[in-house]
């Protein structure tokens, strides 16, 4: 396949573009450190805490509004197998906002976002670390890094796609290209450079992909996709069909992809760097409108190649669905059924979408190992240069595994599904135990994440191709892989839940009457009280201490 040379020029144009704005936003940053009265590495990691309202709506969007987001909302439109219904993502990362603000607003702001911004957290996981100590805290760190990393991969893996269809260049050597100017500018200035850099790649998405959507429609190949939404022509109904016997995996996916949104890190750093509660109830429910709005393309691609007669295209025939190319069905259609300087806005259109929710990743996984286990466990006395110099490497590593990742990924809908059942299964509970029930101690916390991990194996994964060893009830065997069609992904969240806070109040009750030795307390219940008035008092920017696991300060 030969190489578009004008595609390419206009690919680089645009990467340069968002490495100068880059290089622009670090010079903001160098001169928000000065203003700083604390630690310089928070201007790195949460901006210095005074975000424009206008630059966190946008950068809020663009993290949620991935390339993965993009073409997995239009490969499962496309897929006759599933359709629009199926397409949980743009309704789930909506109402992911929704919820923050529903929470905010009706239940006085005392869901998720307001606890984290007003006490004044560097990262999610600081209540987890001052309440259960540092052993815990890292292990329930891993899921979050390892969905970072995976996240990061799966937009990758929707550009490496996309440019190799449209541009001819390998599908390696983009990824290899777009990872390294993203961890370029993120290394410039951090939270700074990311965000800025956001409001660029938002703008170019809104444009580029409606840009495309009449010269798809008005292709001759395509039909109407009023018709084609409920009869079948080319294949079947996009809108898709959900069988009662369905539902309740719907639901389970629906939940999934709604409550594992509010456990990303990329959101709390977002909400951290406002510079108040109010502005972060704004930005939540301004970004959820937005985020929603900016997945309707993706829908309609899907419709519109759903609805095409591909033997009348320059792509022919079998099908993209029967070539087993669903997954990159948003590039076949803007190379096949647009011109040639169209499908080039449109694959602007993803690589910004790429850049700005994998640079918010980065970032992410780098705050949390710096400053939670790096500066909090391993080396408490290390100097802001020094953490700012972890933030830059370990920035570089959880990239080049990214990179690694995109390169051997087949779909970007199943590996960002598999992001989020790490954070539903394990994290959703213990995020909901640390902030509103202060009974939760570490016994619960670690019995928890036990059972939400065993549970979730037990119960298998078709996208990983390993069997279930809990056939739940409606286990099926389809096309030689095994389907749960119980919501077994919401079960063992909910088991979860439980066994934190029952196992909590139990443990908490034998070591407050005496019915346990002192001794044997290695989380300090008896001693809760202290503790949680630390947790209340104390900013994590200056507490070098660990609360939960230490047993002279406890």
């Amino acid at each position: 396949m030969a190489v578009n040379i004008p595609g390419l020029i206009a690919v680089i144009v645009f990467y340069i573009l968002i490495l100068a704005t880059g290089i622009w936003a670090s010079r903001k940053a160098k001169k928000e450190e000065k203003k700083c009265t604390g630690n310089k590495s928070e201007v790195s990691m949460v901006g210095g805490r005074n975000m424009n309202l206008w630059v966190g709506i946008f950068t809020t969007t663009a993290t949620w509004v991935g390339g993965g987001y993009i073409m997995g909302t239009a490969e499962v439109v496309y897929d006759p197998a599933m359709g629009l219904i199926w397409s949980t993502q743009p309704l789930a990362y909506a109402l992911s906002l929704f919820v923050e603000f529903f929470f905010f607003f009706i239940l006085g702001g005392l869901f998720f976002a307001k606890p984290m911004r007003d006490k004044n957290y560097v990262t999610m996981m600081d209540p987890f670390q001052i309440r259960y100590g540092n052993t815990l805290m890292s292990l329930l760190s891993v899921p979050v890094l390892i969905a970072e990393v995976a996240w990061a991969a799966n937009i990758l893996a929707a550009l490496g796609g996309t440019i190799y269809v449209i541009l001819g260049i390998a599908s390696y050597q983009s990824i290899l290209m777009s990872g390294g100017v993203a961890i370029l500018y993120t290394l410039l200035g951090g939270l700074y450079s990311v965000s800025y850099t956001d409001v660029i790649q938002l703008l170019f998405i809104f444009v580029s992909l409606w840009l495309c959507i009449p010269f798809l429609m008005l292709n001759p190949a395509s039909t109407d996709i009023i018709y084609t939404a409920v009869d079948e022509l080319y294949q079947a109904p996009w809108v898709g069909k959900l069988d009662l016997v369905d539902l309740w995996r719907w639901l389970d996916d629906l939940l999934l992809m709604v409550f594992s949104s509010v456990c990303y890190q990329d959101f709390y750093q977002r909400v951290l760097a406002t510079s108040s509660t109010a502005h972060a109830q704004k930005m939540c429910y301004a970004a959820a409108v937005f985020c929603f709005f900016l997945g309707v393309p993706s829908m309609l691609i899907g419709a519109i190649a759903a609805s095409t007669d591909w033997n009348q295209t320059s792509y022919g025939l079998p099908t993209p669905y029967e070539k087993g190319e669903a997954g990159i069905i948003l590039p076949i259609a803007l190379q096949h059924l647009c011109p040639v300087y169209i499908s080039i806005a449109g694959i602007g259109a993803i690589a910004a979408a790429v850049m700005s929710s994998m640079d918010s990743a980065l970032l992410a996984a780098g705050s949390m190992f710096a400053f939670n286990i790096y500066k909090n466990m391993l080396r408490k006395r290390a100097s802001d240069r020094e953490v700012l110099w972890v933030i830059k490497i370990s920035v570089i590593f959880f990239g080049v595994a990214a990179m690694g990742i995109a390169m051997i990924t087949t779909s970007m809908y199943g590996l960002g599904i598999i992001s989020g059942e790490l954070l539903y299964s394990i994290l959703f509970p213990q995020t909901v135990c640390i902030l509103f029930v202060p009974m939760s101690n570490g016994y619960g916390a670690s019995v928890g994440l036990v059972v939400g991990l065993t549970l979730r194996l037990l119960g298998g994964d078709s996208f990983l191709n390993f069997p279930p060893v809990i056939p739940y009830p409606g286990c099926t065997l389809v096309d030689g892989v095994y389907v749960q069609l119980f919501p077994f992904k919401t079960l063992t969240m909910l088991l979860s839940l439980f066994s934190i806070i029952s196992v909590s109040y139990l443990t908490s009750l034998l070591f407050k009457r005496g019915l346990l030795p002192k001794k044997w307390d290695i989380f300090y219940v008896s001693k809760k009280t202290d503790i949680i008035l630390k947790e209340t008092e104390l900013s994590p920017i200056n507490n070098e201490e660990d609360v939960g696991g230490n047993e002279n300060q406890a």
